[in-house]
């Protein structure tokens, strides 16, 4: 027998989900995870080309490289043509290569399906588009949800956001690619649904008689909004959507930009644009791996050596050159989520030479991240507008993803709404529980 099911390909966290018409059962993909029906969506593929995805990616990663030999070699990368006035000539270009290097992380899948000017990566001797890197994460998934289920799975409906894009041919070559990478990934039958209308179908289920409802989803890529009318099925209607490209990676590149970048020599360095650009691509997650070049160690030790903030460049060049940058983020992201609960926290890490101690407060991560907040209360807004209610005709507004439980935007939906009429659904399995629902469907 196979089955359908719904996929919650999610920026941060993924999950599978199936639903029997009854009852909905979120699969347990992730066993080495504290939370197995919850996985990272990180992918972790080794120079023999084999790939780890969730926690075991994680696992696999620090084993192979925490501590690990570095041998760099020049490697041809390609020829310059150049033709200008009476000029005319051809340059090799070549490029420091780490032949150790035993395997390469990557996070953020589905926002290089975002980036319009993202062309993919090179894995060692090979290139992977967006949606080859779509569809080796989806495949490993697939295999996990049959083992979960005990069943082949052959169709799947896929949530995705509101808008991929601001540009819309962006936006349709973005869920194309998807499609194609789920097809690569052996489903023979892919559709999809917006990810806040899928959240609106599981809360659905909780409701006795039929509402105006505001679906808020934020989470950790996008901030996708829908209006709807619920629970009645014979007379469910979608008034209006709406999305911005805002979400939880933005909050932890502003906490990363605002408060992290001093313990990498951020105010301390001057006068050397090659070091200050190591400084800004802390927290580039996609600038950050390519750093690790003989000639910026040379450049960095130099600096050290020449007492140019030696601790802050100390931590700067471990933290490129040891791996560290995964452990880093993954800091940096746990603060963000403790402040949505306390009124401060701690980032801090200790390894190799770096010692890292930040108090960080709440107020302070709300200016950090208030010019977001504009932004998103203007598109809820007009998605309201478009749907033709008034504020007073909206019974309840559901709250779900990560992001949405920072305080700062959960007051600001109080503000406009009421604090009765706010609520919130499960953060990690409303999506992938409501694109189920819609499988079943």
């Amino acid at each position: 027998m196979s089955r359908k099911v719904g996929i919650d390909f999610g920026t941060s966290n993924s999950g599978v989900a199936i639903y029997d018409g009854q009852q909905v059962r979120v699969l347990p993909v992730d066993p080495k995870n504290i939370q197995p029906e919850v996985i990272k969506t990180v992918l972790y593929i080794t120079k023999e080309y084999r790939a780890y995805l969730g926690q075991e990616a994680a696992e696999a990663y620090y084993r192979d490289n925490v501590n690990r030999q570095r041998r760099f070699v020049k490697q041809w990368a390609g020829e310059i043509d150049y033709r200008g006035a009476d000029l005319h000539y051809v340059r090799d270009i070549y490029v420091y290569v780490d032949e150790l290097k035993p395997g390469r992380l990557l996070q953020y899948l589905k926002t290089a399906l975002r980036k319009a000017g993202y062309r993919g990566t090179q894995i060692f001797e090979r290139h992977y588009s967006a949606g080859d890197l779509a569809k080796t994460y989806l495949s490993l998934l697939k295999a996990r949800a049959e083992s979960a289920l005990g069943e082949t799975i052959d169709a799947v409906t896929l949530g995705r956001p509101v808008k991929f894009s601001e540009s819309a041919e962006q936006d349709k070559r973005a869920e194309e690619t998807l499609r194609q990478a789920a097809s690569e990934a052996g489903f023979k039958t892919i559709d999809f649904e917006l990810e806040p209308i899928a959240a609106a179908l599981y809360y659905e289920r909780s409701i006795s008689k039929p509402q105006n409802v505001v679906i808020f989803d934020f989470g950790g890529g996008t901030l996708d909004i829908a209006v709807m009318r619920l629970g009645d099925s014979k007379n469910r209607k979608v008034y209006a959507s709406g999305g911005v490209d805002i979400a939880g990676s933005d909050f932890d590149r502003a906490i990363i930009e605002k408060r992290m970048l001093p313990h990498f020599g951020l105010g301390r360095v001057k006068h050397h644009p090659e070091i200050l650009e190591m400084i800004h691509a802390v927290s580039d997650w996609m600038a950050l791996p390519e750093l690790g070049t003989p000639i910026n160690k040379a450049t960095l030790e130099k600096a050290i050596q020449a007492k140019i903030a030696p601790v802050r460049l100390k931590a700067l060049k471990e933290l490129i050159y040891n791996d560290l940058a995964f452990t880093f983020y993954n800091r940096v992201e746990a603060g963000k989520i403790d402040l949505s609960k306390e009124g401060a926290t701690v980032i801090n890490m200790e390894d190799k030479n770096i010692s890292l101690w930040e108090l960080y407060a709440r107020h302070q991560f709300e200016m950090d991240i208030s010019h977001y907040l504009v932004e998103v209360e203007k598109v809820l807004l007009d998605t309201l507008e478009k749907s033709g209610l008034e504020v007073a005709q909206v019974d309840a507004v559901v709250k779900t993803g990560g992001s949405s439980n920072i305080p700062l935007f959960t007051n600001m939906l109080v503000r406009l709404f009421g604090k009765e009429k706010v609520k919130e659904s499960n953060a990690m399995s409303s999506v992938v529980g409501g694109l189920a629902i819609k499988a079943r469907m």
